[in-house]
């Protein structure tokens, strides 16, 4: 099984809908930087409905040697350019992302990336899940953005269409 990095939105969905004890099933290990879990507290500490980190003991929290300055300068947070670039330092492992401009500039970068919905159908190939439609309307609701060709384009990958 693969290894993973994760930033802040893909466990605050998977969270959201329920799911984010499948990235154990899906990962041999998952490792987040110390800002991704800043992130979450900050969230908790305003009111929002947010993993805790140290709740999961399959979470590791591990941090990057070095930022790329270039990234610096980029529209990004802080959760996702610690999470890309710990996957820059360990290029084997998946980093989960689900911003544009981050999962394209990891791209750019050569690393593999999944978001959210690319581990909803991985939930499914794995048997995690049987139907993935209810947790695609999940995490719209949660207030995940994707378009309606998004959807139909996932259910449709998933046999669901």
């Amino acid at each position: 099984m693969p290894k993973a990095i994760s930033n802040t939105s893909p466990l605050l969905y998977l969270y959201r809908i329920g799911g984010i004890d499948w990235l154990p099933s899906l990962f041999d290990e998952i490792w987040t930087p110390e800002a991704v879990r800043a992130e979450l507290q900050a969230g908790r500490s305003k009111g929002y409905d947010v993993p805790v980190s140290d709740d999961y003991g399959w979470l590791n929290i591990v941090n990057p040697n070095a930022t790329p300055s270039e990234w610096l300068a980029l529209d990004l947070g802080a959760g996702e350019i610690a999470a890309m670039t710990l996957a820059l330092e360990n290029p084997d492992r998946v980093v989960l992302l689900d911003d544009m401009l981050a999962r394209r500039t990891a791209q750019v970068a050569g690393l593999q990336v999944w978001g959210t919905l690319k581990v909803l159908l991985e939930a499914k190939s794995h048997n995690l899940v049987d139907k993935l439609e209810p947790y695609v309307t999940k995490l719209s609701d949660s207030g995940m953005w994707f378009s309606a060709e998004v959807k139909h384009r996932i259910l449709k990958l998933a046999g669901e269409a």
